[in-house]
């Protein structure tokens, strides 16, 4: 089994309570890493913003523009340019992908409709695209904003309603739109948590329900190679 001696704990910044690391905490726990959690608008974030090893921004129902409000945000954002300025291993997952688009230059604003349910991407066709195990897997999407591709990123998947899905970096920085971490027996909370965005989107939650059924313990064996082939090209 591979492990990584240099940086072994894994640093995750939350935005939600319930929006932890899902599934991909059983793959970090079997590769030989730690976990430690950072709370945004809570804890001290510029440890994990700071640190060599891979940090992880996590998702939440916040924007990236909404700074005013949430002015922990601005902190966060200067601290994670300069991270991905040195180029230090860094994933995002919707919120998080937002964040890093927006440290990266891009424009990240409110989408067109929700897209929220469980359906597959369009993935790139492109030599090594650590996201080729997710090839005709659904996946779970939960978000209302969308961003522009930044200008140093290569696309690496698309809906059939937002096209920026995600996008890398180099080998070092990964952002996604979709969640690839829900686990299936998880979801419940997301539902309980979020009511009133759902029942204000027209969302049947029962449906979200059923599908997660259908679809996640598929999700969760695709996301453990996603993983894999991320972490393989770290410099960790």
């Amino acid at each position: 089994m591979t492990t990584f001696p240099h940086h072994k704990t894994i640093y995750a910044i939350q935005h939600l309570a319930f929006e932890d690391l899902g599934s991909l905490e059983d793959v970090f726990y079997q590769l030989g890493f730690r976990i430690r959690y950072f709370e945004a608008g809570i804890d001290d974030l510029s440890p994990a913003l700071a640190y060599d090893g891979l940090t992880i921004l996590l998702g939440g129902p916040i924007g990236v523009y909404e700074q005013e409000d949430y002015p922990f945000l601005i902190d966060e954002i200067a601290g994670l340019k300069q991270r991905l300025a040195q180029n230090k291993p860094t994933l995002g997952i919707c919120l998080g992908a937002q964040l890093i688009a927006h440290a990266l230059g891009a424009k990240v604003y409110a989408g067109h409709e929700k897209e929220i349910g469980w359906s597959e991407l369009s993935i790139a066709e492109i030599e090594n695209n650590p996201l080729a195990a997710l090839n005709g897997t659904a996946v779970l999407h939960w978000h209302g904003d969308t961003f522009d591709l930044p200008e140093q990123a290569t696309l690496l998947a698309s809906s059939s309603i937002y096209p920026n899905q995600a996008f890398a970096v180099g080998k070092q920085i990964l952002g996604l739109q979709f969640h690839v971490e829900v686990a299936h027996d998880s979801l419940e909370s997301w539902l309980i948590g979020n009511t009133c965005e759902l029942r204000h989107a027209g969302i049947a939650i029962p449906q979200l329900r059923q599908d997660n059924q259908k679809y996640a313990t598929t999700l969760e064996h695709a996301a453990q190679a996603v993983i894999h082939e991320f972490l393989k090209n770290l410099n960790l």
